[in-house]
């Protein structure tokens, strides 16, 4: 072995005694894990999902432009959000019923997050509740919320979250209902009662309707308020206690609204292709949004996000942390908390061998010149 060479760093053995070297194989063996309704729900999006498949593939023409010569024997990969370090910019994104993925749920996922080292962000459609988490994981934690038309019932969601030590609130804008999610439109999901949104329990609202077939969704169109407006986040951040973080920005216009009206945070998202089909895709959107806001609050992006060198061409384009969706529910479908743990570790190594291989040694440092864009 010469001095330049190193030795091939070995794939990830989970507890079934599969190896696997990438999240696209942890995808596949997920989907033959899963029962198929549930795989719809968790893999699906809007229509001709043609977002779906782009959101992954505008990475594609992001092209990394390495800088040689450069001392790369040590590389931090660590970052801060509103003064939390985290050991890599890559964060637990929230997403429902992860219960169907394993009978852990978000305990696995907030100790796989734990472990890591990472932000873990727990949603209001989970199983377990912010309080069941929080004794189960010391760990990181923000919680995304809906609004509800009662304020009193809204303000005691926040005040549940932050109790339980969740450290910024996550406010989805793009939530609107009115969406034409075709797979599930041919083959429903249909969730047990079983599968209660623990995070909502004893607000205030009608928990009865918990009881009852199909009492979660009627219990939801009833009673939270999807369609937002820019007086209803004006009073969320009124009311918080901690830093307010909107998730589904796509455009600079809204970016610097975000701004106007005070948040601390953005997503940059497109809600995983899941609301509306021929958006832009989240990656495409970044550039403009970066030099838009200028710095003056964090930038966060999902969907798409498959690999190491996704996050590095996020970082580049003005991101300064990702966050993963669905590769979370693979994880935690292949291995519970060990899977979910697993998976950050395939982007951990795929993100610092990028770093190593482009000249970069700071994911706090990564500049826009690392990379270009192609237009096709």
């Amino acid at each position: 072995m010469t001095m330049r060479q190193r030795p091939v760093v070995p794939a990830l053995t989970f507890g079934n005694g599969v190896n696997l070297v990438n999240l696209f194989e942890l995808e596949e063996l997920a989907r033959k894990k899963m029962p198929p309704p549930v795989w719809d729900y968790f893999a699906g999006g809007a229509e001709d999902e043609i977002t779906l498949a782009e959101n992954h593939r505008a990475f594609q023409r992001v092209k990394l432009r390495p800088r040689l010569g450069v001392d790369v024997s040590k590389r931090d990969l660590s970052t801060q959000l509103f003064g939390q370090e985290i050991s890599l910019p890559v964060l637990l994104a929230p997403t429902s019923y992860q219960k169907l993925a394993h009978p852990e749920g978000e305990l696995a996922v907030a100790r796989a997050a734990a472990e890591v080292g990472t932000i873990v962000v727990l949603g209001t459609g989970n199983y377990y509740s912010v309080d069941e988490v929080a004794a189960a994981s010391s760990g990181p934690r923000w919680f995304q919320m809906y609004c509800f038309n009662n304020h009193e019932v809204t303000e005691k969601a926040i005040r549940r979250a932050e109790a339980a030590g969740c450290s910024a609130l996550v406010v989805t804008i793009d939530g609107s209902d009115r969406r034409r999610f075709e797979r599930l439109m041919r083959r429903p999901l249909v969730v047990s009662p079983q599968l209660g949104l623990s995070n909502l329990v004893g607000l205030g609202l009608d928990d009865t309707l918990l009881e009852k077939e199909d009492g979660i969704n009627k219990w939801l169109s009833t009673l939270v308020k999807l369609d937002l407006t820019w007086d209803d986040i004006a009073w969320v951040k009124s009311v918080a206690r901690v830093p307010v973080v909107l998730k589904g920005i796509i455009t600079p216009q809204d970016a610097l609204k975000a701004v106007e009206y005070g948040v601390d945070g953005i997503i940059v998202s497109n809600h995983g292709a899941r609301q509306v089909d021929g958006t832009l895709t989240s990656i495409e959107a970044l550039p403009e949004i970066a030099e838009a806001v200028d710095g003056k609050i964090e930038i966060l992006l999902d969907s798409g996000v498959r690999r190491g060198t996704d996050v590095l061409k996020a970082l580049a384009l003005g991101a300064k942390a990702v966050l993963v969706g669905r590769p979370l529910l693979w994880g935690l479908a292949v291995g519970g908390a060990d899977g979910v743990q697993r998976m950050l570790e395939m982007l951990r190594e795929e993100l610092d061998c990028a770093m190593a291989q482009t000249g970069q040694t700071d994911v706090k440092k990564v500049s826009r010149s690392l990379v270009t864009i192609r237009k096709y």
